[in-house]
């Protein structure tokens, strides 16, 4: 395999990501990232420890997908993630409830 094959696969595995994210972004609430990883879940919970005067964090998520090309499954029942770096949680935007049109006239 050359370099330009390595490099197409890389790419073609990447875009398959971004669609597989477009496609499931709005069945979750949270996002979450870490310095290693992305994450989309339902529940999130960060709880900060202490150890020998470094915090750190734990954080644990339910019902989450990983942004990883390299996992063959992406979604996760449960996560548990120990970090002593910056950790950011967004809860995302829920659509309001959109009322299929009728296609009468008012």
């Amino acid at each position: 395999m050359s370099i330009e094959d390595l490099e197409n696969y890389e790419t073609e595995m990447e875009l398959q990501l971004y669609r597989e994210y477009k496609d499931i972004v709005a069945q979750f609430s949270y996002v979450v990232e870490t310095e290693r990883r992305f994450y989309l879940t339902n529940e999130v919970e960060v709880v900060p420890r202490g150890s020998a005067g470094d915090v750190y964090f734990e954080i644990t998520m339910r019902d989450a997908w990983v942004w990883d090309m390299y996992r063959p499954a992406r979604f996760v029942k449960t996560v548990r993630v120990l970090t002593f770096k910056d950790v950011n949680v967004e809860e995302l935007d829920t659509p309001d409830l959109e009322l299929p049109k009728t296609g009468f006239a008012d």
